[in-house]
């Protein structure tokens, strides 16, 4: 059973952003050789994350990432899973946020957010729901209103948008869907 307030919370949320590094994924990045000797920097995302992504492009609900790093695999991994916001490359994120909320149209109340690092708790500190995974730093979880018991890349985004879908009222038509008794 979801806690009242956050249930209040996520059922006013149509737009989730998250950091990259530590919440879609364990934050471990990979160096490996190419082909003309240079290395390529690349990561790995959980599979479930990546459903309950499109579930929430599906339903209405945006999703997007502010990212301090910067990632040719993010780019695939962001247009696989119908990511409408992609920023990359900002480790001042809360002018990215103001960004996405006068291009979305959105009020904070609205938009949920995701961090791990203390680089995300401006944001969190604004946004209408703040996410931390379980592996969180302490002083980001202190700031989180829902700690997932998921690490990050290790299906604590599916975590999330579970909440949303659930507060919204979609969750009951996906096992519909999937045959889910």
């Amino acid at each position: 059973m979801m806690d009242s307030k956050i249930q209040e919370r996520a059922a006013k949320i149509r737009l989730l952003l998250m950091d990259v590094d530590g919440v879609l994924t364990d934050g471990l990045l990979y160096n490996i050789p190419g082909p003309e000797g240079e290395y390529i920097e690349t990561k790995g995302f959980h599979a479930q994350d990546g459903i309950a992504l499109q579930w929430l492009a599906w339903n209405g609900i945006q999703t997007g990432v502010i990212s301090g790093r910067v990632s040719k695999a993010l780019d695939v991994r962001a247009a696989q899973v119908g990511m409408t916001y992609i920023y990359q490359g900002h480790i001042e994120k809360v002018p990215i946020l103001e960004e996405i909320v006068k291009k979305s149209g959105l009020d904070l109340s609205e938009v949920a957010y995701a961090g791990d690092d203390l680089t995300d708790v401006p944001i969190l500190r604004r946004v209408g729901l703040a996410f931390a995974p379980a592996d969180a730093r302490a002083e980001v979880k202190r700031r989180a209103h829902h700690i997932t018991t998921a690490g990050g890349g290790a299906g604590a985004v599916r975590e999330m948008a579970e909440i949303l879908l659930r507060a919204r009222g979609f969750w009951d038509g996906l096992l519909k869907k999937y045959e889910v008794e």
